[in-house]
């Protein structure tokens, strides 16, 4: 039986990266560093937000709720982010609320 992921199963860390695509909904989070595979906020990281006249511009609903399982998504992100280990998110791209896409800057030890 495999186990689902849920938000109150995530490191705070963690669960603060989940809840800010949320309320971004449309947008990127730029400039993110990972350390041991867990995003930080020191420094904080940039956020830059689509706004669309006339669409879903406000957060989502479920960064109010306190848990549900995780997307698959959000899932692959988490799993991303262990295999970078120390490194640095140049830009995540987040649609409806879900990472979309990311770039990643690594330093690759001689």
């Amino acid at each position: 039986m495999t186990k689902v992921a849920t938000k109150a199963s995530l490191s705070p860390g963690r669960r603060r990266l989940l809840e800010l695509m949320q309320e971004i909904n449309f947008g990127r989070i730029e400039e993110l560093t990972v350390r041991d595979g867990e995003p930080s906020f020191d420094p904080p990281p940039q956020v830059v937000r689509e706004i669309k006249f006339g669409g879903e511009n406000g957060p989502r609903q479920e960064v109010s709720v306190e848990d549900f399982a995780l997307k698959s998504q959000a899932t692959q992100l988490f799993a991303q982010l262990d295999y970078l280990g120390n490194g640095t998110v140049l830009s995540l791209d987040v649609k409806h609320g879900l990472p979309f896409r990311m770039s990643v800057k690594k330093t690759v030890r001689a």
